[in-house]
């Protein structure tokens, strides 16, 4: 087995969910849910088959993101796991749609934040082991930290007054 570690390669801020699925109708089933979920969004799906031709299938609504979904599928090429890339809507307002999905198993991550992925390689194929998303801790907030959070998350519209 070797262990590898893989990079999501994106804009900075472009936000991003990592997961696991475990049958082929996943791009179909995805794509149906962000588009009932949010109407006008903008989004690429790519998903790894683990069997048979073991093509990264895609799907979405923006020409951009899916070639990034593509694209960063094809460099993890671990079986049946899928990336979104997501255009005009944050992970929070689709991340319960997507996980009620039937198909799918499990999220790594979603987040903006640079993202590296932990990869097991066997003479089968590859799996997802984890995720290393954004930074190590470097303290406990402060009282202005927390003021800043709560002034962030009513910026958002995630906390009143």
């Amino acid at each position: 087995m070797e262990l590898k570690i893989i990079p999501i390669e994106k804009p900075e801020d472009l936000n991003f969910i990592l997961g696991q699925s475990h049958f082929i109708k996943t791009v179909e089933d995805l794509h149906e849910t962000l588009i009932s979920e949010v109407p006008g969004i903008e989004f690429g799906v790519a998903f790894c088959e683990a069997s048979g031709p073991a093509l990264v299938r895609y799907s979405g609504t923006s020409e951009e993101m899916i070639e990034l979904a593509k694209q960063n599928a094809l460099s993890l090429s671990a079986g049946h796991s899928f990336i979104i890339f997501l255009g005009n809507v944050y992970p929070i307002n689709v991340l319960n749609s997507i996980k009620a999905v039937p198909e799918v198993c499990r999220i790594f991550c979603a987040t903006a934040n640079p993202v590296q992925v932990i990869l097991a390689e066997t003479e089968q194929g590859r799996g997802i082991l984890g995720v290393i998303d954004g930074e190590k801790s470097k303290g406990i907030e402060s009282e202005a930290d927390i003021s800043d959070r709560l002034a962030l998350l009513r910026k958002f519209g995630y906390k009143l007054g």
